[in-house]
């Protein structure tokens, strides 16, 4: 897959992605075409740059944020998609997006970016899907707000830094978070959902 060759001229830091989707495409690659009924990779995985504004960022936490959140789910769909192209199966791909990828948010430019990334590559291979005879549905959905690590790391920013940490304090306090296992819940039901992909980007709330 000539997409994840190495490449001298990038830097040690991309191996633990292209690893993945590596080992991923090999995996798939040992696995019989009809050893399945369907095929699904899920892409859940999101990281939060330093809280503050973009002219305080630190460059390493950016590209930190930006290969976890947008370049890893690109590479592993692309190896995933690429090696069950002929499986006589149906094939899904779900990412996990967020509202912040739909809603500008001061002191978040590298996780809103990254999400708001992750919604429009899905926008573009539902179109390439969409011209396959028997192509993947694809969807970016954005789970709900969930009580998690990363809600009690916003939570405890400064206001000089996170002017939003007000409303993500009253979100906990009047209970509007959902549990990770509610939220879990959700999303895997709206995955077995017969319309899912009819809409690539998505919230598990519509």
């Amino acid at each position: 897959m000539p997409a994840l060759a190495p490449r001298s001229s990038r830097g040690p830091w991309t191996w633990p992605r292209r690893q993945a989707a590596t080992r991923l495409a090999a995996w798939l690659a040992e696995q019989p075409p009809g050893a399945f009924g369907s095929a699904t990779l899920i892409n859940n995985a999101g990281v939060i740059a330093g809280i503050g504004p973009l002219s305080h960022a630190d460059a390493g936490d950016l590209a930190h944020a930006l290969r976890v959140g947008l370049e890893a789910p690109m590479a592993l769909t692309a190896a995933f998609l690429h090696a069950t192209a002929a499986w006589p199966v149906p094939r899904k791909v779900l990412n996990i997006s967020s509202g912040l990828g739909r809603r500008a948010m001061a002191s978040q430019a590298g996780y809103c970016a990254a999400k708001a990334g992750m919604d429009h590559f899905t926008r573009c291979l539902a179109l390439e899907e969409a011209l396959k005879p028997d192509g993947a549905r694809v969807c970016s959905l954005a789970p709900g707000v969930i009580d998690t690590d990363m809600q009690v790391r916003l939570r405890g920013a400064a206001s000089t830094a996170f002017p939003d940490v007000g409303n993500f304090i009253g979100l906990k306090d009047k209970g509007l978070l959902s549990s990770p296992d509610g939220a879990a819940a959700q999303v895997l039901g709206y995955l077995g959902r017969a319309d899912f992909g009819a809409n690539p980007v998505a919230d598990v709330r519509d």
